[in-house]
């Protein structure tokens, strides 16, 4: 991971259009050596400077102090930044992901993290909004067969039609710590282990796309009867 020393992100940023390609176009390939860049440049690189697609709140100037991000440029970093991420968290883990993605979420490490976190924490609780149903025999994903044996801590929800078109995937410790990326299909993406004014915006994306979305994942509904 790059670690790169950074200002807060702007709250008023309004990028051209086609943001994708455009991503595309100017993403900066990133070295082994530390750079200090400006928020503006290396967020809009991952589209960050978008903001959620939910409306959300900006923080107050005076609370946002510099932070440091972290570039990922594979998906071992990914999957490091995720279990540095999740064994973070006090009381929530949120988790966008388009299908679990099994590179990520069913490996031992990860899912060693979350149930520790919810047999060791008061009031624990960890969310997840899927895009795709899982194709998948009960019991044939590990992820999904926890969440059957911790079903008062741990909840899948299917995405709301107007939700599946958001490519991103990212999960969040509390409001303050974050893994991002643009595309789920892509390893390039962002890291912030203490980075509230990120966590906090795409907290509320989640949070909005969360009370719109109420299917359970059909095999997790069965468990729950």
């Amino acid at each position: 991971m790059t670690r790169l020393a950074i200002l807060s992100p702007p709250c008023h940023y309004h990028p051209p259009a086609n943001t994708d390609r455009q991503w595309q176009q100017t993403r900066i390939v990133t070295t082994r050596e530390n750079r200090a860049l400006t928020t503006s440049t290396r967020l809009a690189s991952f589209a960050l400077e978008d903001g959620p697609l939910v409306p959300t709140l900006s923080p107050h100037p005076a609370a946002v102090a510099a932070e440091t991000l972290h570039v990922l440029a594979t998906m071992d970093e990914v999957r490091t930044a995720t279990e540095t991420v999740a064994a973070s968290g006090q009381r929530l883990i949120s988790i966008m992901t388009p299908d679990l993605e099994p590179d990520i979420y069913d490996q031992p490490p990860i899912l060693d993290i979350i149930k520790r976190f919810v047999l060791s924490h008061s009031f624990a609780k960890v969310r997840v909004l899927m895009r795709d149903q899982p194709r998948l025999t009960r019991g044939a994903n590990r992820f999904i067969a926890m969440a059957h044996r911790l079903t008062s801590y741990l909840e899948i929800r299917l995405r709301a039609s107007q939700y599946h078109e958001l490519m991103a995937a990212y999960c969040i410790a509390d409001d303050r710590a974050i893994v991002y990326r643009l595309r789920a299909d892509r390893a390039e993406g962002i890291a912030g282990f203490n980075n509230p004014p990120i966590a906090r915006q795409y907290l509320q994306e989640f949070d909005a796309i969360w009370q719109a979305s109420g299917g359970e994942v059909p095999e997790l509904r069965v468990a729950r009867r």
